[in-house]
């Protein structure tokens, strides 16, 4: 498999991490919609959200713990934020491999 995430996980290709633990990390996206746009992602290749089971249970709550806490460290928590989940190609989801995005301070 040659993914994208993944490789960029195993530090194959550069990106500017901003949160890893043993579940996700988390980096800056190359194509920003707003000030703030990172992406959260699993460590674990998931190819979207429809391969997600019950086995997966920790990994999607982390992603959720971890949301608010770089919200924070980027200074969006208090003035907002949006989560984001594409699931597939015709939802504009261009990389195989589950992930979330995070968006605040929108670009005008």
């Amino acid at each position: 498999m040659d993914c994208i995430f993944c490789n960029i996980i195993q530090g194959k290709i550069p990106a500017q991490f901003v949160y890893k633990d043993e579940h996700v990390v988390v980096f800056h996206d190359i194509h920003p919609k707003a000030r703030v746009h990172v992406l959260i992602v699993p460590i674990k290749h998931l190819d979207s959200i429809n391969a997600v089971t019950s086995a997966d249970t920790n990994i999607v709550g982390k992603m959720f713990v971890v949301a608010p806490l770089i919200a924070g460290q980027l200074g969006v928590k208090e003035s907002g934020y949006k989560l984001l989940v594409n699931v597939g190609e015709g939802a504009g989801q261009v990389v195989p491999h589950m992930h979330m995005h995070l968006l605040g301070d929108r670009k005008e």
